[in-house]
């Protein structure tokens, strides 16, 4: 019996396109029998995405991805799954990382309109369907003025470091992240890491740093993973004895690249993250050969 996974997945309650229940009725048009709903830095969303996806006989993760500020100043991103969504420690964590989020919002309104752009915020605010302001709504709303002509284009003028729209992050250290999840009773992954273009002495800094706190996953598989990638990313998994975890990313229908139930499988010589003792899936008690599931 072969399960598809998906374990990094966005709706409207941050930067996705799809609300919690659209997003589980196309996770489960795509065959994909396990979904991890993993809003940026809230669980707004997992609730809706529950009701929907008992309705149709599909299992839910309650995840989020915490933004975490690594080594001083680099921005990278945990995901914790399998967590109790009513866990105060998270739950408090979640509630100042949205606080910096509303501010970081105002600040990039009041940056853009320094460079002649009115009205940032309100346009942004007219794209975020949730709680959560992002680049991505200051994207669609530069992209919609005619700023730019499309996602790459944006970020690339008005919302990377040193362009008049960055605003630096203040997020969670790795161990606050890693300590949320943990009193939530989820597991930690490190969401993308070939996205974030560290030199390999830095990457594997980060791999000790997250696996000495108590870490215990990569995500090998992802949307924005090349096919070397994914076998550098497993070579690390095996080096560091790291289990494997695999993730569409998935925004929406306007992000093709990062299409969900169109992942690679998963290589053969890394350990899936369901695979492990303490990932509680009554699918897996289906299938016991679960050695050659793929994704």
């Amino acid at each position: 019996m072969s399960i598809q996974y998906d374990l990094h997945s966005h709706s409207t309650a941050s930067d996705g396109s799809l609300c919690p229940a659209e997003l589980v009725r196309l996770a489960k048009l795509r065959n994909i029998d396990v979904l991890a709903l993993t809003d940026h830095d809230n669980i707004d969303g997992i609730k809706e995405a529950q009701r929907e996806a008992a309705n149709l006989d599909l299992q839910l993760v309650a995840g989020a991805e915490i933004s975490v500020t690594w080594n001083r100043s680099k921005t990278i991103h945990i995901v914790g799954l399998n967590l109790d969504i009513d866990n105060p420690i998270l739950l408090s964590g979640l509630q100042r990382l949205c606080e910096f989020r509303r501010w970081r919002s105002e600040e990039i309104g009041r940056r853009l309109a320094k460079k002649g752009i009115e009205g940032a915020l309100q346009g942004a605010r007219s794209f975020a369907k949730g709680n959560i302001i992002g680049r991505v709504h200051f994207a669609r709303f530069l992209i919609e003025q005619g700023h730019a002509k499309d996602m790459k284009q944006v970020f690339k003028r008005y919302l990377v470091q040193g362009k008049p729209g960055y605003v630096p992050g203040d997020w969670a250290t790795l161990e606050e992240a890693l300590n949320w999840i943990h009193n939530a009773g989820g597991q930690a992954v490190i969401a993308h890491p070939a996205r974030y273009r560290l030199s390999a002495t830095r990457l594997r800094q980060l791999l000790g740093e997250f696996q000495a706190l108590g870490g215990c996953a990569l995500e090998v598989v992802s949307g924005s993973h090349s096919r070397d990638e994914i076998q550098r990313m497993a070579q690390l998994c095996r080096t560091f004895g790291l289990l494997a975890s695999a993730g569409s990313d998935y925004h929406g229908p306007e992000n093709p690249y990062m299409d969900m139930g169109k992942l690679p499988v998963m290589p053969a010589n890394c350990v899936p993250l369901w695979e492990s003792p303490d990932w509680d899936s009554p699918l897996l008690r289906l299938a016991p050969d679960s050695s050659s599931l793929a994704l």
